[in-house]
C-alpha cells in the first residue's frame, strides 16, 4: 500500500494523501528527462553545436560542470521553494511541503532536502527506497528538510494502486 493520509499543518482542516514511491520515481524520470533535453539546449546556445560532442565526456571544462550540474540544482530548488514541485512533480498531480506549515518549503529547506538528496543515494539509494516503507512516505532527504511530498488532488487514486487494480483484470 502507498497510500497515507495524516492531518495538514496544525489549525488545517485539510487531509495530506502522500505521494508513494512509484509516483516520485516517475516524477523524478520526467524531471531527468526535461533536464537531459534543456542542458544540451543551453550548451549549444552558449557554446556552439560542437559543444554536444563534449557532453557527457567530462572534458568540456568548467562551464559544462555548471550546466550539467549547477543549472539543474539551482532549478530545482528554485522551483521547490516558489512553486513547491518541479516540471515532473506536476505532471504526477503531486508537490512538497514543509511538514512544519504545509507551505512550499523556504529556499534554505529546499537546498538542504537536495543536499540530502547525496545523503539518500549514498548508500545504495536506501534514502530514496525509505519512502517505501516510512508511514509519511518520507524519503531521508525529506526527513532531513522536514518536508513531505503530497498528492495535489485528494481525490485521485494512488497511481501504485491503480496499476495494482490493472493487474488484478
Amino acid at each position: 500500500m502507498s497510500v497515507g493520509t495524516t492531518p495538514g499543518p496544525p489549525g488545517d482542516a485539510l487531509s495530506w494523501q502522500y505521494a508513494g514511491f512509484l509516483r516520485r520515481v516517475l516524477a523524478a524520470l520526467l524531471d531527468g528527462l526535461l533536464f537531459g533535453l534543456l542542458v544540451p539546449l543551453v550548451l549549444v546556445l552558449f557554446r556552439g553545436p560542437e559543444a554536444l560532442l563534449l557532453y557527457g565526456s567530462g572534458v568540456g571544462g568548467y562551464s559544462f560542470v555548471m550546466l550539467e550540474h549547477l543549472l539543474p540544482a539551482l532549478i530545482t530548488i528554485a522551483l521547490w521553494s516558489t512553486l513547491g514541485a518541479t516540471p515532473g512533480k506536476f505532471l504526477m498531480s503531486c508537490h512538497v511541503v514543509d511538514v512544519r506549515t504545509g507551505r512550499r518549503p523556504r529556499p534554505g529547506r529546499a537546498l538542504l532536502r537536495y543536499v540530502g538528496y547525496f545523503l539518500s543515494a549514498l548508500p545504495l539509494g536506501l534514502g530514496f527506497l525509505w519512502v517505501i516503507w516510512d508511514r509519511r512516505h518520507q524519503g531521508w532527504h525529506d526527513k532531513l528538510a522536514g518536508t513531505l511530498v503530497v498528492m495535489e488532488d485528494e481525490t485521485q487514486v494512488e497511481l501504485s494502486d491503480l496499476l495494482q487494480q490493472l493487474g488484478e483484470r
